[in-house]
């Protein structure tokens, strides 16, 4: 398993707006073989899990180890995970969720959970976070060497620096009172 892969996965379902089945057969664009089998009742059950998991990200970006930790764990007992050993690729063994999944949603909640444990145990829990471009909310996993990473995009990325550069310009070109013409300065 390329448990970073499952845990993008997992800020990529956050980040979604599924609101009918037609949005989450967009989301599985690239899982064609679980596109017969959304139902409604899918769409629902990862609206509420995205609501559950929301928290954790935003723990994570706190640097709240503790909020992170016990929310994985609440989550990993609501929605048990059955990992299994991968053989496809015999030089590569990895873990992959159990397809034993009874609805989509329950395998891509599986999925999203088994990575981001993974990830908070072999990363650390402080590889999540919350966009910091604003009004932005979307979340992301920082997989950074040196765990920078503050932005879901670089297109949130530049947004915040084109506007803090902006900023700094408008700062700077705004005289000071003893800069003044004496007329002005009164």
């Amino acid at each position: 398993m390329d448990f970073i892969r499952y845990a993008e996965s997992a800020a990529s379902l956050l980040n979604a707006d599924i609101a009918d089945v037609d949005d989450l057969i967009d989301f599985l664009s690239r899982r064609e073989w679980l596109h017969s089998q959304t139902t409604e009742k899918d769409v629902a059950h990862l609206r509420r899990f995205a609501d559950d998991l929301r928290p954790v990200f935003v723990a994570s970006g706190d640097d709240d180890v503790k909020t992170v930790v016990a929310g994985l764990n609440d989550l990993l007992d609501r929605h048990p995970v059955t990992p299994m050993i991968s053989d496809h690729d015999l030089g590569n063994l990895h873990l992959h969720v159990a397809n034993r999944a009874a609805s989509v949603s329950e395998l891509l909640v599986s999925e999203a959970l088994l990575g981001l444990a993974t990830l908070v145990c072999d990363l650390g829990p402080t590889r999540l976070g919350v966009c910091a471009a604003s009004p932005c909310t979307n979340v992301y996993v920082d997989t950074s060497p040196n765990q920078s990473r503050r932005y879901c995009s670089d297109r949130c990325s530049s947004r915040a620096n084109v506007a803090a550069y902006r900023a700094r310009k408008k700062v700077a070109s705004v005289p000071l009172a003893d800069e003044l013409p004496e007329s002005k300065a009164l």
